[in-house]
């Protein structure tokens, strides 16, 4: 069990945790110094280059023709829809309560998922995304009405853009590595930011250091790393067991907004996030048996890292 949660799979989903909690406080204080359209568009644009300084160097692959709908798909909802729409909603909804309202993305995922990519619906992980959106649900109505005002509807379609995109690169992920999806989807997603340019001249030059720092600390850790270990992590795993880590965000944006921010979260609310890592654990749940012979060829045929590929790809995929 402790060689299972120390896998680097693993490791790669508790450190998309980390760093896509932190990013919470961390929009909060850029929107404050620069702005919505500033702030939304200089994160993509920072992890953009990130990416493509990058990938020479990582041997990232042009997207064959056939995936630039799809990638294009994956750019607009994760990316650009996604960032305006968490940024603006955290104009006026509190840093851990947008993360507890983006904490229902799973549950878009796995339906998308299990719609349109065969992904398993088993019982487990029914009762267990009710449970953590039970828990979702108890922290945003210890804020009384402001669950139902404009800004916190717009978080809520953050989470289900955030689910689209979480879909999305399923199929893309057993063609490419996670690092080239991440580049793929961040640099269509700048492309669909242009218009925010020059909002986001104005604004940099006025803006506070601190909001400059916020910033450029999205692009590179939350945004552009990330993305390539949530890909890397994804790849190897179920869609709803992958995404059902996300339901860890809230509960660890709420001591991290506490930490950088001050917010000081209700008792309530501790008690929902108590309940959002209850239905983590129910959906991680696994009855052991027996593999057989043709569920492990199988497996291998789905692997990412079965498909041909240079072999800097695959020490990469390793990594």
């Amino acid at each position: 069990m402790l060689t299972r949660f120390t896998s680097p799979r693993f490791l790669a989903l508790a450190g998309t945790v980390a760093l896509w909690a932190s990013a919470f406080p961390a929009i909060r204080v850029g929107v404050d110094g620069l702005g919505l359209a500033a702030l939304s568009f200089l994160r993509l644009a920072i992890a953009a280059v990130a990416l493509v300084a990058v990938a020479p160097f990582a041997h990232v692959r042009l997207p064959r023709r056939s995936d630039l709908p799809l990638t294009a798909l994956c750019g607009l909802t994760g990316m650009t829809a996604y960032q305006i729409l968490l940024n603006w909603g955290e104009i006026h909804v509190a840093a851990g309560t947008a993360s507890l309202l983006i904490a229902s993305a799973p549950v878009f995922s796995i339906l998308l998922g299990s719609t349109f990519l065969s992904e398993p619906l088993t019982r487990d992980i029914a009762i267990g995304s009710a449970v953590a959106i039970a828990g979702t649900a108890v922290v945003t109505l210890a804020n009384g009405a402001s669950g139902f005002s404009a800004a916190s509807l717009a978080v809520v379609a953050a989470a289900v853009v955030q689910g689209v995109y979480h879909s999305a690169t399923k199929p893309l992920l057993r063609r490419y590595t996670g690092l080239e999806v991440a580049t793929y989807a961040m640099v269509a997603g700048t492309v669909f930011a242009l218009p925010l340019v020059p909002a986001a001249v104005r604004a940099t030059t006025q803006a506070p250091t601190a909001a400059l720092l916020s910033a450029l600390y999205l692009g590179l850790l939350p945004s552009a790393l990330g993305f390539v270990i949530w890909g890397y992590g994804v790849a190897r795993l179920p869609l709803a067991v992958s995404t059902a880590a996300l339901y860890l965000v809230p509960p660890v944006a709420l001591v991290v907004s506490f930490v950088w921010l001050g917010e000081v979260p209700q008792g309530v609310e501790v008690l929902g996030g108590g309940v959002v890592v209850a239905g983590v654990i129910l959906i991680n749940r696994r009855r052991h048996r027996p593999v057989s012979e043709a569920e492990q060829q199988a497996a291998v045929a789905t692997e990412p890292s079965g498909i041909a590929r240079r072999p800097a790809l695959r020490r990469l995929d390793r990594e």
